[in-house]
């Protein structure tokens, strides 16, 4: 919501091509329709309408305003569905200053008021060409999908509980959990019955899976460089928080297997900024094409790279050669549910952020294919190893662990002296952090005391 100071800005700035200002003896509900159909047709943005005219009279009340802008979201074809206006006070016990009505960029349909395709440019409100028309569709047709019902829905195929959790983190300040859904595109209403939209059964559905097949990720771990008998993998299923959760903790276990523990932290030593493997794990599951339902997101972990395939190709306008200027998102309610919760950079910069922080640590930039099936990034490995070998050289803690978890894993426990026959270089002391630090972290726990000490797998 936006803030006096923000008001103030926009005043001084005047409209523009995301900014209309109407004066109140104008606002009747056709010239707001006029005003947020042009809007939602172009980039998004808010109109304005100042409670008071420029003799300092008050021609309409607040509320009435206020209705008006909610008629006027209903008389565009299809209706659009936006934030509820609302208005603006300089302090909580003074009158209202302003009514503002949000519109959001990329909005799943091209919208009509009377038969008339309206868009805004600079500050004027004039008809699509129709070539404009064309391609608001083109790119609008892909994003509707999210954003429509399944037949045999309801609102207790949601987890509420999940959809609780995030109004908590949510800094919108919406007054339920119902109306933050609502404005994210979550759930829709329907005469007086909420529904949940696929985007919400995605995020916060009891069963996703039910209703959108093959929105699941399949990540699987080779030990060389090509696809051979011998991996792992993982089926990775639930909302799609939880998958970003699991496909994380896959590439832990299985990205660098002898120093697995924290592998997502900063580690100079690792064959990948784990930004940078996050980034394209996050980008494969919120920008995936859901309505190809036949094939899963692949994250696929070679000896030498690894590979993040989603279903569908790029959407919109956007191709290999804008791919790092353009902006435009297929799933925008998820995407923007997802950024809240601090999953994904909502402003879109993330692929570029890729390519500089893999050229800043000198390695080869990500590689951007289209393919029959979909979308594919690949990241080169620093120093890669030969096949079956681990791609870097490790720190020496994270080797002396790996002897303590192996010894662990064939014995089912181990002692202080053991460890040090394990480890005959290193002084007692070193060993003696080295049990602390697994403890802390939660994978060993002590049994015993004095020389009755040992330690077992948690």
């Amino acid at each position: 919501m936006l803030t006096v100071d923000d008001l103030n800005k926009l005043y001084t700035a005047g409209p523009g091509p995301r900014i209309d200002i109407l004066p109140p003896g104008q606002a009747t509900a056709e010239r707001i329709a006029r005003s947020i159909v042009a809007i939602a047709n172009a980039h998004g943005g808010v109109l304005i309408v100042p409670v008071t005219d420029a003799r300092g009279r008050t021609p309409v009340s607040p509320d009435e305003l206020r209705d008006r802008a909610m008629q006027a979201a209903l008389l565009s074809e299809p209706h659009l569905i936006i934030p509820l206006p609302y208005l603006l006070h300089s302090d909580p016990v003074t009158a209202a200053i302003a009514l503002a009505v949000e519109i959001p960029d990329g909005l799943p349909h091209a919208y009509s008021l009377d038969g008339r395709f309206l868009t805004r440019s600079s500050t004027r409100i004039g008809p699509l060409t129709a070539r404009g028309l064309r391609e608001l569709l083109l790119t609008r047709s892909e994003a509707s999908w999210e954003a429509l019902s399944p037949s045999g829905s309801s609102r207790d195929d949601l987890d509420w509980t999940k959809a609780e959790a995030y109004a908590t983190m949510s800094t919108v300040g919406e007054p339920t959990v119902e109306d933050l859904l609502l404005r994210r595109g979550c759930i829709l209403r329907q005469g007086k019955r909420l529904r949940p939209t696929y985007a919400g059964l995605l995020l916060f559905g009891k069963q996703p899976q039910r209703w959108v097949r093959g929105a699941e990720v399949m990540a699987v771990r080779f030990k060389g460089a090509g696809m051979d008998d011998e991996f792992q993998r993982q089926t990775i299923s639930n909302t799609l928080p939880e998958q970003i959760k699991r496909a994380e903790l896959f590439i832990n276990e299985n990205l660098l297997p002898r120093s697995r523990i924290g592998a997502w932290q900063r580690n100079d030593l690792a064959p990948y900024p784990p930004g940078v493997l996050r980034e394209a794990v996050v980008n494969a599951i919120a920008h995936r094409d859901y309505r190809i339902t036949g094939n899963q997101a692949h994250i696929l972990i070679f000896s030498d790279r690894v590979e993040v395939r989603s279903p569908g190709k790029l959407p919109g306008h956007v191709t290999l050669k804008n791919l790092l200027h353009e902006r435009f998102s297929r799933n925008e309610a998820i995407v923007q549910v997802l950024a809240d919760m601090g999953y994904i950079e909502r402003l879109g910069y993330g692929i570029d952020r890729m390519v500089r922080t893999m050229k800043e640590r000198g390695q080869s930039p990500p590689q951007f294919e289209e393919t029959d099936a979909g979308f594919m990034v690949t990241l080169i490995a620093m120093n890669p190893a030969p096949d079956g070998v681990d791609a870097l050289p490790v720190p020496a803690q994270n080797q002396r662990i790996e002897k303590m978890l192996g010894f662990l894993k064939t014995n089912g426990r181990i002692t202080n002296r053991e460890y040090q026959e394990l480890c005959p270089d290193v002084s007692a002391e070193s060993l003696r952090r080295d049990f602390v630090d697994m403890v802390e972290r939660g994978v060993i726990m002590r049994i015993g005391d004095k020389r009755g000490t040992h330690y077992i797998l948690k």
